[in-house]
């Protein structure tokens, strides 16, 4: 029989490549939905874009059949001229562990020309040393959907090589320890909008808790309105609990505007922007509050700003 698939050693892969890769590959493969993709990104201004070079680094698929390709590549094609970009750059893992018959690829597109390359020993990850290299020298935004498996690792990458971003994650790393020191030191931020519905590799619905992540500056941020910034006695008895430390729990969005100390909130507080409104993070971890003995759902302490 006529050999139609390049052998591994023809590929630039050993057979300890493969079961590496095997091991990274998780059951969080969640592909964002075009809308999502395009709700978001239209709140931003369109200027932060022009003429910059937006790279899309996990799983950011280009195929001629649109219903193939990434909803972050196939928005940034569409308005490619629109939004005045120099150009965009998305990477692709493409390795198949069953039969060999795909290739990780680089696709770039600038005002020009469009094209593929297949680097020999390139896995299209985002820490393969060619994406980092391209994240290091060439990108100026990234804007794409992190494996939620190995977030962490992503958000540290990204965050130290000080590039902008907009991309998502799971609602619940604004009061995540691992994550809570970028908040803390304000070098990211909510975006605009929940992502709960996500696609799986055969195109059926799913729901997963995520949120857009970013360090691009937000304008007339609508949640806003959720936080009730009010003086302590005027949050309704309730809403003012306190734990077995003393530690007040403020809740409902009620936020005390005079009170000195250090105060609990839930990680939806953060995601209505309470860190542009004066308060700060002031513990690198996430606050877990007793009541009569009873453990309480995860916060994070917040305080005003002096």
């Amino acid at each position: 029989m006529k050999r139609t698939t390049r052998s591994l050693e023809e590929r630039g892969f050993s057979p300890k490549d493969i079961m590496q890769k095997a091991q990274r590959v998780k059951n969080d493969e969640f592909y964002t939905r075009y809308e999502d993709v395009e709700k978001e990104i239209l709140m931003y201004d369109k200027s932060i874009w022009n003429n910059k070079i937006v790279f899309c680094n996990c799983g950011d698929a280009v195929d001629d059949d649109e219903k193939h390709t990434s909803a972050f590549a196939l928005y940034f094609l569409r308005h490619f001229t629109e939004l005045g970009l120099k150009k965009l750059i998305c990477t692709c893992g493409g390795m198949d562990l069953l039969n060999q018959g795909a290739q990780a690829y680089i696709f770039m597109k600038d005002r020009f020309h469009e094209r593929k390359d297949f680097p020999k020993h390139y896995t299209g990850s985002f820490d393969d040393p060619l994406s980092l290299k391209i994240l290091r020298e060439e990108a100026d935004i990234v804007c794409t959907n992190p494996p939620f498996s190995r977030a962490k690792d992503y958000w540290k990458r990204i965050i130290e090589s000080g590039k902008r971003f907009l991309i998502i994650s799971n609602i619940t790393n604004a009061i995540n320890t691992g994550y809570i020191p970028y908040f803390k030191d304000k070098k990211v931020w909510a975006g605009y909008h929940e992502t709960d519905w996500f696609l799986s590799p055969k195109r059926e619905l799913m729901r997963a808790a995520g949120y857009w992540f970013t360090n691009i500056p937000i304008k007339n941020r609508a949640k806003y309105k959720q936080l009730k910034i009010v003086p302590l006695k005027a949050i309704p008895v309730q809403y003012k609990k306190y734990d077995d430390s003393r530690t007040l729990l403020a809740e409902k969005g009620y936020i005390p505007c005079d009170y000195k100390k250090p105060f609990a909130v839930s990680a939806r507080r953060i995601l209505n922007g309470l860190l542009e409104k004066g308060y700060k993070i002031v513990q690198d971890k996430q606050y877990i509050p007793y009541v009569d003995g009873k453990k309480h759902f995860a916060r994070v302490l917040v305080q005003e700003e002096q």
